[in-house]
C-alpha cells in the first residue's frame, strides 16, 4: 500500500461519497480516481451506489467514481492497520 492509498484508506472507515473524499484530500481528480481504482482492484474498498446499496460486479471507477460512495473492506482495514 503506497502513501496515497494509505491516506485514502484513513477516510474510508465509514461510507463516504466521492465529493467528501475530493474535498477532504484536495487531490487532483485523476489521482483520486486512480487511487480509488487501485484500492478497488486489490479488494481493499467496495463501491456503493448510495450509502445503503452496494454495487456488485465490475466497476470502472475512472468513469463512474464521481457518482459513487466508498467503504473499506475487512481486507482493506486489515492491510491498513498492519502498516
Amino acid at each position: 500500500m503506497n502513501d496515497q492509498e494509505f491516506d485514502l484508506m484513513d477516510e474510508l472507515y465509514f461510507v463516504q461519497p466521492y465529493s467528501y473524499l475530493a474535498e477532504a484530500l484536495a487531490w487532483e481528480e485523476d489521482l483520486l480516481l486512480s487511487t480509488l481504482q487501485s484500492l478497488y482492484e486489490q479488494g481493499f474498498i467496495k463501491c456503493l451506489d448510495d450509502p445503503d446499496t452496494e454495487r456488485f460486479g465490475e466497476v470502472d471507477i475512472i468513469k463512474e467514481g464521481k457518482d459513487l460512495h466508498f467503504l473499506a473492506t475487512k481486507k482493506g482495514l486489515m492491510a491498513h492497520n498492519t502498516l
